[in-house]
């Protein structure tokens, strides 16, 4: 094939037209079939995208999404693409230098929210015709023959859709199958700190939707302060390359009975999804967690203030459970506002001002300086002497839910007033811009601290 030539070459078409012949149930080995030996050859000469002995397992996938015949059952065969049409769409593939990702996020145990849209993602309800086109059900039958996606329960729910679009910067075997391309010559039992339980895109829309006052707006804190959860993502991959999973069943998502009186003297009982009460306020007010915040927030990021992992930390509370979300809470707070010279003098700057303050105490002061209150201070050093408590093995109560909330509002507090501190004024220094805060905060706590 020439560099300049597009569209399936004709030993592609030809090799796809034999496999395409092929009765079901197919060849116990369909890789080591003459056909397929032949289409891999055609994918290795004349694409410099399918790597260097081209595709093998990776192009098995890309066969079962396109609708290989002998690879359907009789109740599915109608689902197999055209032989041509497979043929482009297979040439599409392996030319393709980026790839779509639609990440299904179902926001479990969520009250009746707004729709609302900000950067690459989408909140609010799918019906079960949008849901069967986001997943892309003709291919998921095509995989999966025996298996149901149940768009009509899904539709109860609310929906997070985060869409991102990502370089293929390996070869379609080494996306298929990214086990056999590993180096074998590093720690493979290195933690990477920073990694997220979940994509970076959704991670990302997580943080942001984080930042909304949740902990107000429920009306149930002792049994959630959030006004959701997320149990599980659902990812839908464009490049067919790439093994597809089968979505997860609704029944790991929250339901209770639900009875009422039919009209004619008779009872119905059915499912309906639990779900975490809310104030009415919070319909209108989460609407402004719009484009125009998610450009303010994604801004704020590049800041020098948001170099530390404070993202990660807000998250990660969302995400645990018990002590570690609290922790995570205070972790928040601590990747905020806390500097590395607190506790070790030589990265300190001169003149120290504030030399005489332990640790706690600057963190204090910094919080009373970016909140402009003692009151959040006094919280910090409260909440910081439950988590020094449970870390160094004190005798401890529980931590009630005053104090579970009190943690998440003030990390909460603590981040959008940073966000606040980088449109008011840029910042070369992240270090220079706490100490200023310091130097307010001393003010407000000096009676506590001298």
């Amino acid at each position: 094939m020439s560099e300049g030539a597009t569209g399936p070459s004709s030993e592609m078409i030809s090799a796809i037209s034999d496999l395409w012949r092929l009765r079901s149930p197919g060849p116990d080995n369909i890789l080591a079939h003459p056909a397929f030996e032949r289409l891999r050859e055609a994918c290795c000469d004349g694409y410099p995208n399918a790597g260097k002995r081209g595709p093998a397992f990776a192009l098995s996938n890309a066969l079962r999404a396109l609708g290989l015949p002998c690879g359907l059952r009789k109740e599915t065969a109608h689902l197999s693409l055209p032989m041509e049409d497979a043929a482009k769409g297979l040439d599409a593939a392996i030319r393709a230098t980026s790839a779509k990702r639609i990440h299904l996020v179902p926001l479990d145990l969520a009250d009746d929210l707004p729709s609302i849209a900000f950067g690459p993602a989408k909140l609010g309800r799918l019906t079960a015709d949008e849901l069967r086109l986001l997943v892309d059900e003709t291919t998921l039958k095509r995989l999966y023959p025996r298996q149901d996606f149940d768009a009509e329960r899904f539709s109860e729910f609310h929906w997070l859709v985060v869409e991102e679009t990502v370089a293929l910067n390996q070869d379609p075997e080494a996306r298929a199958v990214p086990v056999l391309f590993m180096d074998l010559s590093g720690d493979l039992g290195q933690i990477e700190p920073h990694k997220g339980r979940f994509p970076g895109a959704v991670e990302a829309a997580l943080f942001f939707l984080l930042l909304a006052p949740w902990e107000k707006w429920s009306t149930m804190p002792e049994v959630d302060w959030r006004g959701f959860r997320v149990p599980w993502i659902y990812t839908i991959d464009s490049d067919i390359f790439v093994h597809r999973n089968i979505p997860p069943s609704p029944d790991t998502l929250s339901w209770e009975p639900h009875i009422y009186d039919d009209g004619y003297g008779g009872a119905v009982e059915e499912e309906r999804p639990v779900a975490l009460r809310l104030e009415d306020e919070t319909a209108t007010e989460l609407l402004v967690w719009d484009q125009s915040r998610w450009a303010i927030i994604e801004q704020a990021k590049q800041s020098v203030l948001f170099e530390t992992p404070i993202s990660h930390f807000v998250v990660r509370a969302f995400l645990a459970e018990g002590v570690d979300e609290f922790l995570a809470h205070i972790t928040t707070i601590e990747a905020a506002l806390g500097l590395r010279a607190d506790y070790q003098k030589n990265f300190r700057l001169s003149p120290d001002r504030h030399k005489k303050l332990r640790a706690t105490d600057k963190m204090r002061g910094r919080v009373a300086g970016l909140l402009d209150s003692r009151k959040y201070a006094d919280q910090y050093g409260h909440l910081f002497n439950v988590r020094s408590a449970f870390l160094h093995g004190r005798a401890m109560a529980a931590i009630s839910t005053e104090e579970r909330v009190m943690a998440r509002s003030l990390a909460r507090m603590v981040v959008e007033a940073l966000i606040l501190a980088t449109q008011r004024d840029p910042i070369s220094s992240r270090e220079d811009f706490l100490d200023g805060l310091l130097d307010v905060g001393v003010l407000l706590i000096s009676p506590a601290t001298q």
